[in-house]
């Protein structure tokens, strides 16, 4: 039987969870090492926190998920006057009867400064359903009180964690962002990604750029830097139709799309997702393709890479095969921008390492 992959709880799940914590200390000298927190859907988490001097703390639980925050230190400082020290920002805040809170982002907590983002620029770098999980959970606590608190969040090393990120990339700078839409970080569900992907699209509709270019692999981000601005080059994983999904709401003039020929052999046979796990690349289909539209016949061989199908083919014959999987593939994007009804009408894949270009336009 297969291992149960485990779960785990966002940022703004552990986030939520020490500012409660050090709320209950504040108001009511409690002083708890576990609670439960209200999560989006009424779902219901158990979170443990510890105190460091006047620090709430939590530490970020493992999972089954691609997660860089995994086991990390997330803390918040209660103040009742204004903090000193911090990064430039101005305050988020949150509203309760005569209560009233600004939460400030601390070290390895990131400041937004570029439009595009679910936060407005200069403000701390933790995203609205959060800091709607930290409205709902401290209610019941704060609803009698007439004060007014500021509560400095802190990720430790988080800095470098976000070296790991796309944060400064989409100008989030200084840490990393508190980020979840529901609280829970299911495992291998991948959703992180792809919400990363999409909020880089949205700052590169943001800054007005008129093309987006979608990279699979560090040869083709490195390719494309040497052609289009990095603000407008997105990193896709093996997401490509996930990521086309994400362009619904943007009127991108065109999309770029720049991976190796063994990747796009698979857009070309229709894969949405170009991971293993999705399947591998049908050869029969590379040999009948090559047979039928190039009259080059690979007979008695079974191949398990492209790599090895190109190793039998002269220099003219590569070309013309790596033309053809180029148009095949610009062909079965379009098909997917169709049936999207995405704005964006106009196409180019590039082939590496050839770099061969392929465009399309209706």
């Amino acid at each position: 039987m297969a291992e149960k992959l485990r779960s785990g709880y966002t940022t703004g799940t552990h986030a939520t969870a020490v500012l409660v914590a050090a709320l209950l200390w504040k108001l009511e000298k409690r002083v708890v090492d576990t609670l439960e927190i209200l999560l989006p859907k009424d779902v219901r988490a158990t979170i443990e926190v510890f105190r460091e001097g006047e620090r709430f703390c939590t530490l970020k639980g493992d999972n089954d998920d691609i997660d860089v925050t995994k086991g990390a230190h997330i803390s918040v400082l209660l103040l009742e006057e204004m903090p000193q020290g911090l990064k430039e920002q101005n305050s988020s805040e949150l509203q309760i009867g005569a209560f009233s809170l600004s939460i400030w982002a601390g070290d390895g907590v990131g400041v937004v400064t570029k439009k595009g983002l679910k936060i407005s620029p200069n403000h701390p770098a933790i995203n609205p359903v959060p800091l709607e999980m930290m409205h709902e959970n401290i209610q019941e606590i704060v609803k009698k009180q007439a004060l007014h608190l500021h509560a400095v969040f802190e990720v430790k090393d988080g800095e470098s964690i976000a070296l790991q990120t796309a944060n400064a990339k989409v100008g989030v700078l200084g840490g990393i962002s508190i980020l979840g839409t529901r609280g829970i970080v299911k495992p291998v569900s991948s959703s992180a990604y792809i919400d990363s992907i999409e909020t880089e699209i949205d700052v590169a509709a943001a800054q007005s750029q008129e093309v987006i270019v979608f990279t699979l692999g560090n040869s083709a981000v490195d390719f494309a830097k040497e052609l289009y601005d990095e603000v407008s080059i997105v990193e896709i994983g093996n997401f490509v139709y996930d990521a086309s999904e994400r362009l619904q709401k943007h009127n991108f003039k065109k999309m770029v799309f720049v991976t190796s020929v063994a990747k796009m052999t698979k857009v070309a046979q229709g894969f949405k997702n170009t991971h293993n796990r999705f399947g591998t690349i049908d050869f029969c289909k590379v040999k009948e393709c090559l047979k039928d539209e190039l009259n080059i016949e690979l007979i008695d061989e079974e191949f398990v890479t492209l790599k090895a199908v190109l190793a039998e083919l002269d220099a003219q014959e590569k070309k013309a095969f790596v033309e053809l999987l180029s148009k095949k593939a610009v062909e079965q994007l379009k098909e997917w921008f169709v049936e999207l009804e995405l704005q964006t009408k106009q196409l180019e894949v590039i082939t590496l390492p050839s770099g061969l270009k392929k465009e399309i336009e209706w």
